[in-house]
């Protein structure tokens, strides 16, 4: 393990690979969301499994957000364990109920549910445990993923909830997630649709007596969309606060403040540049992240530890082994799920270094 570099470092003597964070990029993210939920009934949760950085959880918390949502019972305790308290598990969690009871004994924790099975195992483990637990109920609004349809079979696993002792019903979840990239056009259309069959649970739920005090769903992509249709009132857009090169065509109110710092390690023909940054260090499901600043330069493939990039001019390009290149990851999340730390950066020298501590935390 190498010794981390001191506050100050510059930016260029920072070891590689490196993950970095653009300390005014992020905070301007940041404030540009919390200033837009600021005004508007709807609440701000952010998504912690961008990120997965309790400091970053933290900085959202202390800017208005009503809460934190995680994905994972993992990255849920390691918020926990900062003293994050209301806490949002987007998920159905299954098969570990004891560690969740015991999470929710030291937070005000809340859960996704789409089975009446799933709806029995929670209470019963709530009972013993002398513990109460939020539940939301998962709708599937296109998302072709988790989720009871709308309707009748969410009204009546909703009513196995409100039934269950120990266990109080907070609402319903939804999730566009089959939304969040497409064109504004379509995205517009789809969350009218999404909404009436949300609203139309909701009815249904009410006629009951069944109150839905929270509906919570949303993503970067359509936060200002969902953020203003009833009868979503809680969003958990994630990847606004860091920005990767895919998000950034879709809203680009929001910078990338994400990138990763290599190497050239070899230039063994003029047109050829290898850097040490290769897939175990940027994902690529998403195409492959290009480099920052540097014209006529593509990344062309990656392997395990290599990235291969072709110069359009090789002549016009002075590159050499040692000097550093900066990538634009083209899909943030699953490229900082591979480190360990951001390294904060300020006008080209270090100032931070955020531990990374719900990394891996998948379980």
């Amino acid at each position: 393990m190498t010794d981390e570099p001191r506050l100050g470092t510059p930016v260029d003597r920072i070891d590689t690979p490196a993950l970095l964070i653009d300390l005014d990029l992020f905070q301007k993210n940041a404030s540009r969301m919390a200033q837009y939920f600021d005004t508007r009934a709807t609440a701000l949760r952010p998504h912690a499994k961008t990120h997965k950085c309790p400091r970053i959880a933290l900085t959202q918390l202390e800017l208005g957000a009503c809460g934190i949502t995680c994905a994972k019972l993992g990255e849920a305790e390691v918020m926990a364990d900062v003293g994050i308290r209301d806490i949002l598990i987007a998920n159905q969690i299954v098969g570990k109920i004891d560690r969740l009871t015991n999470l929710a004994a030291r937070c005000d924790l809340m859960v996704a549910v789409d089975s009446a099975t799933n709806v029995t195992e929670l209470s019963r483990g709530c009972q013993e445990k002398g513990v109460s637990l939020r539940v939301l109920v998962e709708v599937d609004i296109g998302m072709d993923r988790c989720g009871v349809q709308s309707g009748e079979p969410t009204r009546a696993l909703a009513h196995r909830v409100v039934d269950a002792p120990s266990l109080h019903f907070a609402g319903l979840q939804a999730y566009e997630g089959h939304l969040v990239l497409q064109e504004r056009k379509k995205r517009e259309r789809g969350i009218q649709v999404a909404a009436e069959m949300l609203q139309q649970s909701c009815d249904l739920l009410e006629q009951d007596g069944i109150p839905v005090s929270l509906v919570s769903g949303g993503g970067t992509g359509t936060y200002d969309l969902s953020g203003n249709t009833p009868p979503w009132n809680e969003i958990q857009a994630g990847s606004y606060i860091l920005m990767d090169a895919t998000y950034v065509k879709v809203r680009p109110e929001f910078r990338p403040a994400l990138s990763v710092l290599a190497s050239v390690i070899s230039r063994p023909v003029p047109e050829r540049i290898v850097t040490d940054a290769g897939m175990k260090v940027m994902t690529h499901e998403f195409g492959l992240p290009q480099p920052i600043g540097v014209d006529g330069l593509s990344l062309t493939r990656l392997s395990e530890e290599h990235g291969k990039l072709i110069a359009e001019h090789p002549a016009q390009l002075a590159l050499q082994p040692g000097d550093k290149i900066r990538f634009l990851p083209t899909h943030g999340c699953t490229t900082i799920n591979l480190h360990d730390r951001f390294y904060v950066i300020q006008d080209g020298v270090l100032v931070d270094i955020w531990s990374i501590t719900a990394r891996g935390r998948a379980q």
